[in-house]
């Protein structure tokens, strides 16, 4: 189990990160979600050693501050794979268990083995020069995993890459990851790759980690106004609560971890759909998405203290600027904000 216990990182007496702890239990994927510039990166070079930190590192109630980066047990995947480009693919793998002092003959196993794991059998001599950036990714990825590393570092691993290879990459990661029994850490601004991938998140804004917990009740129920709105929500509103079923001025939905009280309605635009009734408003603008419309309405007649919601219609809707539309509430795009 990886241990970080308040750890803070400061650069010309200005702390890039701030007292953060969390922890990472064997076989688990944890993803730090955080905007750019939150300090995510940094955290986890001071945890790889790479960073120096005040505040305690441990693997299993070891604390790692006299051990250096190579002695860890981590391996590390970063955004563009760094790869040896004067090896070919399986001798970007094999160096690794070579500074480990394994036989040649175990380390061509655990090549063909990490290869056939990551989806390339049979790369073993292409040139790394040669491979496109899904497969450089893949090799960097079987390179990290091949020491057999008690953690894996990912630093904005698809970050580089165009959206639909980043998405099939995401879910090939997924099964890598959950195969290899790999305990993770991945840094990531992207939340669906967050929650394609993670176990649990943990939100980093400005140095300090605001909200961790399981991908589901982070996402459903953020900590504040500022996480919520870094987790896609767009409207804040008032609502209530009464045992599970939360109420208001776009209607109302079941939410049984939230508290029976007042409480503060967070909507995705996904929350808020056009369809034949509900709260009346007018399109100001639209904008077409791969498999939907996505629709900024004006409700400042009808919804008290709000003038405009985001909403999604289907893409075979006619809504445009101008005309009237009604919007229904979705509970799968709500949440219960703090």
């Amino acid at each position: 189990m990886l241990t970080v216990d308040r750890v803070t990182v400061t650069y010309d007496r200005t702390p890039a990160v701030r007292d953060a702890s969390l922890e990472i239990a064997d076989g688990e994927v944890l993803a730090l979600l955080g905007p750019s510039g939150s300090g995510k990166s940094t955290l986890l070079r001071a945890i790889a050693g790479l960073e120096p930190a005040s505040g305690a590192v441990r693997w299993d109630g070891d604390d790692l501050a006299g051990v250096p980066v190579h002695r860890r047990g981590f391996g590390l995947v970063f955004q563009d794979g760094q790869l040896f480009p004067h090896r070919d693919v399986a001798g970007n793998i094999a160096f690794g268990p070579r500074m480990q002092g394994m036989a040649a003959g175990d380390r061509d196993r655990r090549v063909a083995e990490l290869l056939e794991l990551v989806g390339l059998a049979g790369y073993e001599r292409r040139p790394v020069t040669e491979l496109s950036g899904g497969e450089a990714q893949r090799v960097a990825l079987a390179r990290a995993l091949a020491p057999r590393p008690r953690l894996l570092l990912l630093d904005e691993p698809l970050s580089g890459l165009d959206a639909e290879l980043r998405e099939s990459l995401a879910l090939d990661l997924v099964g890598v990851l959950r195969r290899a029994k790999a305990t993770t850490l991945l840094v990531t601004h992207d939340q669906e790759e967050a929650f394609t991938l993670a176990d649990r998140l943990a939100v980093l804004d400005e140095g300090r980690i605001r909200q961790s917990g399981d991908v589901i009740d982070v996402w459903r129920a953020p900590a504040d106004e500022r996480v919520a709105r870094f987790l896609g929500v767009t409207t804040v509103l008032p609502g209530e609560v009464t045992d599970g079923r939360m109420s208001c001025a776009f209607g109302s939905a079941d939410v049984p971890w939230a508290l029976t009280g007042p409480a503060t309605v967070g909507l995705r635009p996904h929350a808020l759909r056009v369809a034949s009734t509900g709260v009346p408003g007018e399109v100001v603008s639209r904008a077409r998405r791969r498999d939907h419309t996505r629709v900024t309405v004006d409700v400042s007649e009808t919804v008290p203290d709000v003038s405009t919601v985001d909403a999604v219609a289907t893409m075979a809707d006619a809504a445009r600027p101008g005309d009237e539309v009604r919007l229904t509430l979705d509970p799968g795009g709500v949440a219960i904000v703090g």
